[in-house]
């Protein structure tokens, strides 16, 4: 080997040791990219453990198409009676079953999608892509959980003031948000984005359905289209960090929302801020800080990608449940369930039981 060559083979082997190393296993530099889609197959099986004369389900199947993501399609089987239905105002789809007098009601329902990496190239602007005023409006408006006035809206503009592009805009509230929240692991399931509670309390804590929607409610309260995608984790993260992906092919507890936020010349980019502190909490045995070598290159990269070892469902907000006379749900990211007229906690296993599982198709 001339010494040239050799020289440089012993630098890149010195920066591969450098990098951290997760449960024994070499860890990548974060980057996701788009490349080569990926099709993964997710079956959900749903019990009602303790039925009464007339009960329903609703699981959520994808219906999120896009430049990441390929609805392959939705199948299903049951001892009630079952089919496939949306939501008026967002299309949320999901199978939606009932029955009566059965006395172990069942639904399997089985999902199959391709996705692949996205990114934002911020060196690339093109004028020509706009949102129309319409959709713009509609990614403006609150919601129940997401208001857009009082404290949300004054601490959107103590985050964005002396920023005129939206780009930085958008850019400061993802900073702000990384900076001065926490994942809080008290917090059921995804927890509940109410995020005026957040802001009035101080209590920043959460998980993504709170840290990601506090970025949406106040990206929207300075005019910025913003929106949560509701979802789950597939499969682990090829870059090798094991609190950004499933840890095995069961993922009944690997829900996951995201957010995006439109911005002209760009389009719908994709951000993760509650990622970041997840990484923080739980990439190592012990809690790090955003200093911690493993967190700079993902803090980086969620701000304009995702990797998609991650299923979208919907991007669904205040949902009314077809058929059931109960309060809409914030978001449809777990399967739900009712007996008579009771809704049914998703979160607790002693009643209501699900199990969902993940296997990636090869081709």
């Amino acid at each position: 080997m001339r010494r040239r060559s050799f020289l440089q083979a012993g630098a890149a082997a010195a920066a591969l040791n450098a990098l951290p190393r997760i449960a024994g296993a070499q860890q990548l530099p974060f980057d996701p990219r788009p490349g080569d889609w990926r099709t993964f197959e997710v079956s959900t099986r749903v019990e009602i453990l303790k039925p009464l004369a007339t009960n329903r389900a609703w699981v959520p199947v994808p219906s999120v198409e896009s430049d990441y993501q390929k609805v392959i399609g939705s199948t299903w089987s049951s001892n009630g009676h079952a089919r496939i239905l949306s939501d008026g105002k967002y299309g949320a789809s999901m199978v939606a079953c009932e029955w009566s007098g059965q006395p172990a009601p069942v639904l399997e329902v089985t999902s199959t999608i391709a996705t692949r990496n996205r990114k934002i190239d911020f060196s690339k602007c093109n004028p020509a892509i706009k949102i129309d005023p319409e959709t713009a409006k509609f990614a403006t408006a609150p919601t129940e959980l997401i208001p857009t006035d009082g404290i949300v809206r004054k601490t959107a503009y103590e985050i964005t003031r002396g920023k005129s592009a939206d780009l930085d805009k958008a850019r400061a509230i993802y900073d702000w948000i990384v900076d001065n929240t926490f994942r809080d692991p008290k917090v059921k399931g995804c927890g509940v984005g109410d995020i005026k509670s957040m802001l009035e309390t101080g209590n920043l804590g959460g998980k993504c359905a709170d840290l990601n929607a506090l970025y949406v409610g106040l990206a929207r309260s300075v005019g910025l289209p913003a929106r949560d995608v509701y979802g789950i984790r597939v499969a682990k993260s090829e870059f090798g960090y094991r609190s950004l992906g499933a840890g095995s092919p069961n993922i009944t507890r690997a829900q996951h929302c995201r957010a995006e936020v439109f911005l002209t010349g760009y389009g719908w980019v994709p951000v993760d801020p509650a990622d970041v502190r997840k990484v923080v909490l739980e990439e190592k045995a012990a809690p790090i800080t955003l200093t911690d070598p493993v967190v700079p290159p993902v803090r980086a990269k969620l701000f304009g990608a995702w990797e998609m070892n991650w299923l979208a469902y919907n991007e669904g907000a205040d949902l009314k449940l077809p058929g059931s006379s109960g309060p809409a749900v914030g978001f449809l990211m777990y399967p739900q369930a009712e007996t008579g007229k009771e809704r049914l906690d998703p979160l607790d296993p002693d009643n209501f039981k699900y199990t969902i599982t993940a296997r990636e198709l090869k081709a």
